[in-house]
């Protein structure tokens, strides 16, 4: 099996958990996630697996969308409800849908956020997390992140109460941190704020619709019908620009030799899917040196092998 195995995460499980139960629920050591997804967090996890754990770095690159839940009026340690509290504050009137919605549009586009000292960043060698379990905080490198929705889902003209949930909607690009983005809301509005609910609705392009169950693959594993589950990697990957090329260039692809590239990948500034009967069967890149030409990144090899470049 070689492609992407679409699992819906339950809540209790690290990405690194649902690795390991598949591993042994598969029988196959080649498995990888593509993305973490805290233990509290449900939803989409596209599971690599085969020659797709070679191109995982690539899954991870493509846009997520998740839906959660924002508490105003409380923050804590770990910016979700996983931590302890650190400050309070009473809210004493209430939130006119209109003001929830400027800071939306506010939060759209490209944005700067630091990464949560509870978080797996390594700054100087050691991870952010670690760092915080010894009570210590340290200076975190800002990133660019960018917001391309970031949608409102209750219906209501006002929002009361102590404290205040609202429930959104948002499409972002890979290493946004939906903690730190509901931290920004609240302290838009005045209040400290956390994430009380999070769920990924899409990654890569799979939703919640095609995403399978612990129970369900154990089910098509029992039936021996789990490759039909199995999604390509070119469809996963089907937002890279394409290259269709003929049986004798492939026999050179499969090699990783250089080769010449068509006019229309010029312009290309990321990863080029190179297919051979609509397979994939190489990632490459434009040549640093060489104009005009093309450099592999990944070859795959459907006999489970494969060569980095």
């Amino acid at each position: 099996m070689n492609g992407i195995l679409p699992l819906w995460k339950p809540s209790g499980y690290s990405s690194h958990d649902c690795v390991v139960k598949l591993r042994r629920l598969l029988g196959i050591k080649k498995i990888g996630h593509t993305g973490t997804l805290d233990p509290s967090v449900t939803g989409v996890l596209p599971i690599a697996i085969g020659e797709a754990t070679k191109v995982v770095q690539f899954i991870q690159n493509e846009n997520k969308s998740y839906e959660g839940t924002v508490t105003i009026g409380i923050s804590t340690t770990t910016e979700d409800a996983d931590g302890e509290i650190v400050e309070q504050k009473s809210i004493t009137k209430p939130f006119r849908r209109g003001d929830i919605v400027k800071v939306f549009h506010r939060l759209t586009g490209e944005i700067i956020q630091v990464p949560p000292m509870y978080s797996a960043v390594k700054v100087n060698g050691k991870r952010l997390y670690e760092y915080a379990r010894e009570g210590k905080t340290v200076e975190r490198p800002k990133r660019k992140v960018k917001i391309f929705e970031l949608e409102l889902l209750d219906d209501l003209d006002t929002f009361e109460g102590d404290p205040v949930h609202i429930n959104f909607r948002v499409k972002c690009s890979k290493g946004t941190y939906i903690r730190t983005l509901a931290v920004m809301i609240g302290d838009m509005l005045g209040y400290p704020a956390h994430m009380s609910k999070l769920v990924r609705i899409e990654s890569a392009g799979i939703t919640a619709k095609n995403s399978l169950t612990f129970e369900e693959i154990e089910q098509l594993v029992a039936r021996r019908k789990i490759e039909e589950a199995i999604i390509p990697i070119e469809q996963v990957l089907n937002r890279l620009p394409k290259y269709e090329i003929h049986d004798k260039l492939a026999t050179r692809v499969k090699n990783g030799a250089v080769i010449q590239a068509p006019e229309f990948l010029l312009s290309s500034n990321g990863p080029i899917a190179i297919t051979n009967h609509e397979k994939m069967i190489a990632l490459y890149q434009l040549h640093p040196n060489k104009n005009g030409f093309i450099k592999p990144i990944r070859v795959l090899n459907l006999d489970n092998e494969m060569k980095d470049r």
